[in-house]
This record gives structure tokens, sequence and C-alpha cells, in this order.
């Protein structure tokens, strides 16, 4: 099985436009991020992670944070929504909140491996106990009929502790609609190589699609990927950060690679929507971290990352860009180098 552009990947009622959809990364994939991937080519967007406790029981201004994660375009659709816990019946409520504010799907969180989070029996923490996933889903389904419910997990909470194919079957048996499959364990966190031989015990394991998840950085990776398991369908993490330009190769193999022309259009496209969401301050961070991603890899790169730490502000990020580009645009872009590593990958 290959990617084959175009193709389209069924998820419950959803009809998705391409097998390849952006992953929920806190911190990074907030709306003007989610709107970038789609207008490349992103079948499916996901917002940040978004706490059952914090929707349904912060007061003010913490309640307020986390109904700005939804803050959604109308172009983002399909979107779904990402959305952590441990308790089944705080998740179930909070799962038919968010359906009721018209979430194209709800996806549950049992792949987050940060501390603060396993610590409080939450995202990759559930994998240890099946009867609480068991009763959580079945929860969730009843409170949320008719809108697609999805799964994230891991191979397992540790590399000893590997059972990936037994939470995918717990997940079809409860009604859930999908599953996302990151091919490393909570205590690898983003170490090593994702196993694809999980992956591909999960596709024999079940009969809803699986999502392949963990080092596609390249159309050639997910390619491989779905020949290798025979998933359903690949999510991008890491690959797309600095490159939204990843979506429009694995729809469209014969797409151009973006000259360095079209990379100052996206990111000044991209730079005006957070002008559009965030304040003076906040929109100047955000540009600044952006900027680091994309200029991975094209000549000149090294010297504007040498060069952030003096931006403060939206005007002067603009300003980078501008001078930047303007000595830059008559070499040839360049592959993304790696070593992406900022922000809580999800």
């Amino acid at each position: 099985m290959t990617s084959e552009p175009n193709r389209v990947l069924r998820i419950a009622g959803l009809s998705l436009d391409g097998i390849a959809m952006m992953a929920p990364l806190a911190g990074v994939t907030d709306s003007p991020m989610r709107r970038t991937v789609k207008k490349m080519g992103a079948s499916l967007v996901f917002t940040e992670m978004v706490s059952a406790t914090g929707l349904l029981k912060s007061p003010g201004e913490a309640r307020s944070f986390h109904y700005h994660l939804l803050s959604a375009h109308p172009e983002e659709r399909p979107l779904a929504v990402q959305l952590f816990g441990a308790e089944p019946e705080l998740m179930a409520r909070a799962a038919r909140l968010l359906a009721e504010t018209d979430a194209d799907m709800i996806n549950v969180n049992m792949g987050c491996p940060v501390p603060k989070v396993v610590r409080r029996g939450e995202g990759v923490a559930l994998m240890k106990d099946p009867e609480r996933v068991r009763l959580m889903l079945a929860e969730m389904r009843k409170a949320i009929a008719g809108v697609p419910l999805t799964v994230k997990l891991r191979s397992g909470f540790a590399p000893e502790l590997i059972n990936a194919p037994e939470i995918c079957r717990i997940a079809e048996g409860e009604g859930a609609d999908a599953v996302i499959v990151h091919g490393r364990s909570g205590k690898q966190g983003y170490a090593g190589r994702a196993d694809r031989a999980v992956i591909r015990d999960c596709v024999k394991a079940v009969k809803i699609p699986v999502i392949a998840n963990g080092d596609l950085k390249t159309p050639a990776d997910v390619a491989s990927v779905m020949s290798e398991t025979g998933c359903a369908g690949a999510m991008i993490a890491r690959g797309a950060l600095g490159n939204p330009w990843i979506f429009r190769a694995i729809k469209n193999p014969g797409a151009p690679r973006p000259d360095m022309r079209e990379r100052k259009e996206m990111i000044l496209w991209h730079f005006s929507m957070i002008d559009q969401v965030y304040d003076q301050y906040d929109a100047g961070a955000c540009m600044r971290k952006f900027l680091v991603w994309y200029s991975k890899g094209i000549p000149g790169g090294i010297e504007l990352r040498r060069e952030l730490s003096g931006i403060k502000s939206k005007a002067a990020a603009l300003e980078a860009v501008d001078k930047f580009f303007s000595h830059e645009e008559s070499h040839p872009a360049g592959q993304g180098d790696g070593g992406l590593r900022e922000g809580i990958l999800i």
C-alpha cells in the first residue's frame, strides 16, 4: 500500500481529502498553524491538548484559556479536538460539551509522556489501566453518539509494557472510530526510532482505521510506513514544523518544492494570521518561535537564528523576514535539517 495522491480516508462519517493529517502539538498547533497546514493539504488538523478538568472545573481566567485553545476558523474544518484527563465521567462530560460546540471529532490523548501529565494518571499513563480505558471510552461513546471518537496512543507505557494492540481492541470494542499509534513507548519519549512492528500489530488487531505516527518526516517515510504496516493514514508531527509543504508533497508527489519566493510568501501569510490572533507581545514571541523552524535547512538560516534573541515584537520579526529574504531569494531552498525540539510534542 502506498500514499496515493488525493486518496480519501474515511473515519466514521468524515471523508478526509487525503491520508496525511497534522498531529496535535502543545504550544504549536494553534489556529494560525492549523490554517497553514490545511492550506498545504493536511486532511485533518487537531487542537492542542484540552484538559477535561480545566474545561469543566477551572474558574475564570483558567477556563478562558481552555476555551481559547478551541478558537477556530472555518478554513480549519474538519477540526478534531484532543481531550485529556483520567476520570471517565469528566471526560464524558467534556466530550459532550465539545460535541455540542460543533467539534468535528473528539480525540482522546493516551500518548502524552510529559511527567506532570503522567503523574496525574493522564496521557500515556492511561495505558497501564486497560479497564479504566474501557470505562472511559464507553462513557464517552454514549455521551457523543454520532460524533467521531478516536484515540491517540503509544506502543505502551514502557518498553517492557507494550500493549498497544490490546488498547486498540478495547477502543474498537467500545465504539472508537479510529486509532492513532505512535510507535514509541511513553518512557522513550522522542528518543530512538518508532517501532513499525507495533503499528503493524495494531492494524492486524482491529478493523477500524489505524493511523501511523512517529518519525514521518518525508513523503518517502509515509509511503514506506503504509507499505510496511498496512495502516490507513499517517499523522505528521515534527516533520511539518517549518515545512507545511510536506502535506502537498504527500498528497501530490509531483508537486514542486517551494522556492525562496514561496517560502517568504508562506511565512508572511502565516504571520498575518498570528497578528490577527495574538497581541503585540505574544505575536512577536510566536513569530520568533516559528522563524526557528522556517529557517531550518535554507541558506543563511543559521545567521537568522543567531539574531532571533533580539526579536521582541511582531514588527521586528517581520523586519527580520524581509531582510533575510532580500538577501537570499536568489538561492535554492534546501531540505529541513532536523533537530526540532520546540514545544511539548504529543
